[in-house]
């Protein structure tokens, strides 16, 4: 379990702890605004700062008085800061002194100037009345420039997004981005849930990775009530896990090859892919949300039967995935699209701290399942794939490198999978724990926080997807000679999950009725 170090800080030290906390090494991962009035308290902000080699994080806790709620950026300590703010001042209303770019970036245009979704006194289903004259979100466009729109809605994006390209000629010089069009507020309506039901909320955050948010919800729950979930339920969360990325970095590696016109490589990815996702309808019953994540331990369990067949299926899912990787190797045409293309140095990723394949690609070795070992890693031990070139042919490589280590680690987790139950009972938690889970999903780290609450509900949930940092740093991936033509695919190397960031949600009102999207 992840280890919290809380540090209260007044609003006049905040921005020298943090710059101490960064020159120890560690890390910018997130920050979490809090409503505590409720509970004779202030408005709050946590800055959370992960020290890798420790496998613990300090969360700095600053107290925000409702009548001024004003705090200073900490983006003047670290720029990958910006973004965590901007998304709470739209949901709580707390200024940034100093922030460089205060526009607004969850909540639309339109919305009004005094309403504040995440704060307690507004109710979960309120839809407030559209603001009349609203400044506009967009960045102006740069002077000596012409605006390439690419999105809300484009070819080699599967979600609405827009970024907004600078060109001078066929040069890209810079980008802005606007998203969260699918925000829905998953984190305000959990509010209303029992831990219980949280997780089938969480795991369809997103459309690839749901498994990932239902693991960290659940794991972050126990670190605050401090349970101990049975050998057995981590080997098997470690199995759906490693599944999960299996068919995550196939579908990618097909939709990459997609993005550049190499449609018999994406048509070979995705046939891959197909008998991964026969595997997980075998365990669980569904092809993508399981179901099967609850605190205390997981709801089902993997028969003799089912570990014969997902042994075969691991089988010919490397073979064929070799296959598959020699040709890619041997393309020269495909190399020379993305060799040298979009690179990301390493100082640039530790500045703007990016996680995940994309960081790795990039010379930086961070990986939540070596840091912050969970579920059954501690007994496995993962082999973290690196490299230094930073390019998108480094992030391919990582990536279908992790394909095959994902595969090791099934094995390993099928062949010493302990005896006994599934689960634990949890039972009725105390109000006012924390707990925070971080696990290693195929895009990166991805952070849950979790305050319990009355009623066996959490007080705040706070979901933090990998594609969040990514996407800030999308402009950093823009080299000089970079084309229009190139931008598609630079975009999509960090592979970009907007549903997982934005955090969307949709539900059945009544069968036959359609769907209704929170």
């Amino acid at each position: 379990m992840v280890t919290i170090h809380e540090i209260p800080v007044t609003p006049e030290n905040l921005q020298a702890e943090a710059r101490r906390l960064l020159e120890n090494g560690a890390r910018f991962s997130t920050a979490v605004g809090l409503d505590m009035r409720p509970r004779g308290g202030n408005l709050e902000v946590r800055y959370f700062f992960a020290h890798d080699q420790e496998g613990a994080v300090s969360s700095l806790v600053v107290p925000v008085p409702e009548a001024d709620p004003v705090v200073p950026s900490v983006t003047a300590v670290t720029p990958a800061a910006a973004w965590a703010e901007r998304e709470i001042y739209d949901l709580f209303g707390i200024r940034f002194e100093g922030h460089p770019d205060m526009r607004r970036l969850v909540v639309p245009d339109d919305w009004p100037a005094d309403v504040f979704p995440l704060r307690k006194d507004v109710p979960y289903n309120y839809r407030p009345p559209r603001s009349e004259n609203a400044p506009s979100a967009l960045k102006p466009t740069e002077p000596g420039t012409t605006v390439v729109p690419v999105g809300p809605f484009f070819p080699s994006l599967e979600e609405p997004a827009y970024f907004r390209l600078f060109v001078e000629g066929e040069e890209v010089v810079g980008c802005d981005y606007r998203g969260f069009y699918s925000h829905r507020g998953v984190e305000k309506l959990a509010e209303t849930l029992k831990y219980d039901q949280v997780p089938f909320l969480s795991e369809r955050i997103c459309g690839i990775c749901g498994y990932v948010h239902s693991t960290s919800f659940c794991q972050a729950v126990e670190n605050a009530a401090g349970v101990e979930v049975p050998p057995r339920a981590r080997y098997i969360r470690t199995v759906m896990l490693e599944l999960e990325r299996i068919h995550s970095h196939l579908l990618w590696l097909g939709l990459a090859a997609h993005i550049v016109g190499f449609d018999t490589a994406f048509m070979q990815a995705w046939r891959v892919r197909e008998p991964v996702m026969w595997a997980a309808e075998a365990i669980t019953g569904n092809r993508k949300t399981y179901g099967m994540n609850l605190p205390g331990g997981v709801r089902r369990d993997l028969t003799p039967e089912l570990i014969a067949k997902l042994t075969e299926t691991l089988d010919q899912v490397e073979k064929e995935t070799a296959a598959l990787l020699r040709a890619l190797e041997k393309d020269t045409v495909l190399r020379s699209r993305l060799q040298g293309v979009g690179v990301l140095s390493r100082e640039k990723a530790l500045e703007w701290a990016v996680v995940g394949p994309t960081a790795r690609a990039s010379g930086v070795a961070t990986d939540m399942r070596v840091s912050y070992p969970y579920a059954a890693y501690p007994d496995l031990g993962v082999k973290m794939t690196v490299r230094t070139a930073g390019d998108i042919w480094a992030r391919l490589e990582v990536r279908v490198e992790e394909i095959f280590e994902a595969i090791r680690l099934i094995r390993a987790a099928l062949a010493n999978m302990p005896e006994g139950p599934i689960a634990v009972n949890v039972g009725r938690i105390p109000a006012g724990l924390v707990g925070v889970s971080m696990i290693e999903a195929p895009r990166g780290q991805c952070l849950h926080f979790v305050m319990t609450g009355d009623e066996n509900k959490p007080y705040r949930w706070k979901v933090l997807a990998p594609t969040f940092m990514q996407l800030q740093a999308v402009s950093q991936l823009i080299n000089p000679g970079t084309t229009v033509a190139d931008f598609p695919i630079i975009a999509g190397s960090i592979d970009p999950c907007f549903s997982c960031t934005e955090r969307m949600e949709i539900v059945r009102r009544r069968p036959g009725e359609g769907r209704e999207q929170r």
